[in-house]
């Protein structure tokens, strides 16, 4: 009688295989032939960052790859990208799919709003609204108010109603003097967007690696990068200097949580997808992507997570956000975690 695979071998099996992956597929690429037959080096980290646009002078470039440099880590390109670019291939609202999907990149109609909660919350059904076409996501109700991203927030902030659907999906019965009202999908977002979309705006890009063994990525991000609000951050950290010395830098502003200097990536993956995004980084030639691929999570998985959709999580935790799950893991452990959640989430669990 054959016997039954179960779900725990199944992820032994794969995990193994991960293991293997990782040790192969995320060797340096500076190792020559010769030394092919040597142990194989710890994986390397590999993440995506950038200057934000409110910091994006020179002085902060050269600040920024000192501190990277300085703590062993590779750079292995940067580049620019101005903001008229970052408008017309929706750049940023890749970046923070979750919130942007509903306010510039699906029509109203597209929107998953579910439809029980809304008719409990407004008192008037979501299907009755759509018929009559008061509902917008906050790029189109821009342009059917004849507003901009400023006066779109304002107007956000005194909303009869703001009612939240799930992580990063609000909706809010706003009313503009004249112009009636329209139910808008997360109209905070046009006031982040117009910070990165500007014609004199633009970012610059570091894409950079390192190993594991010498810097963890918890302490890439919290110690290096500093925590959200640069006030919190370690005196040496990225944020933190640039707090103290926004002036001599050139910024016009003191930084704050919001504007806060850098951006870096949160996890392996997430630097894969921000890579491929920003970068537009074929995932087959990256070689974190490679690994994955090795480890059988498909291209069309990656693609799909990189947009960070809820999925069942490993380890019990139910279901949640592919990179909430992912946060601050090397390399290797990034990987056993995608694969184990690959085959959670593939139906071939049993």
């Amino acid at each position: 009688m054959p016997t039954k695979i179960t779900t725990s071998t199944t992820l032994a099996l794969l995990t193994l295989v991960a293991a293997v992956a990782v040790s192969y597929k995320m060797s340096k690429s500076s190792s020559s032939s010769s030394s092919s037959k040597s142990t194989s080096p710890s994986p390397l980290n590999s993440a995506f960052v950038f200057v934000k646009p409110h910091a994006n002078t020179e002085l902060t470039q050269n600040l920024v790859r000192t501190k990277l440099q300085d703590a062993n880590i590779t750079i292995l390109s940067e580049k620019d990208i101005d903001g008229p670019t970052i408008d017309s291939k929706k750049l940023i609202d890749q970046h923070y799919y979750a919130i942007a999907s509903k306010a510039t990149i699906l029509p109203a109609s597209e929107i998953p709003v579910p439809a029980t909660k809304f008719e409990e919350e407004f008192g008037e059904t979501w299907e009755t609204v759509l018929k009559e076409n008061r509902a917008a996501n906050a790029m189109d109700a821009c342009e059917r108010f004849g507003i901009d991203a400023t006066e779109l927030d304002a107007a956000w902030g005194k909303a009869e109603k703001v009612v939240k659907f799930g992580g990063g999906f609000y909706c809010g019965l706003v009313k503009v003097e004249g112009k009636g009202s329209l139910y808008v999908f997360n109209a905070f977002f046009m006031s982040m967007r117009s910070k990165f979309v500007g014609a004199e705006t633009s970012i610059h890009c570091f894409e950079i690696e390192w190993d594991s063994t010498s810097l963890s990525w918890s302490d890439f991000r919290n110690k290096l990068l500093g925590p959200t609000d640069p006030a919190e951050a370690p005196a040496t950290s990225i944020r933190r200097t640039i707090l103290e010395t926004y002036k001599e830098l050139g910024l016009a502003s003191i930084p704050n949580k919001g504007d806060n200097g850098v951006h870096a990536s949160a996890s392996p993956f997430e630097g894969l997808a921000e890579k491929s995004n920003w970068l537009g980084a074929d995932i087959t030639e990256d070689a974190f992507g490679r690994a994955l691929i090795a480890a059988g999570v498909s291209a069309e998985t990656i693609k799909e997570w990189s947009v960070d959709p809820r999925v069942e999580q490993p380890r019990g935790a139910g279901m949640g956000s592919v990179f909430d799950a992912l946060e601050d893991t090397d390399a290797g452990e990034c990987l056993k975690l995608l694969v184990e959640m690959n085959v959670l989430n593939s139906g071939d669990a049993v």
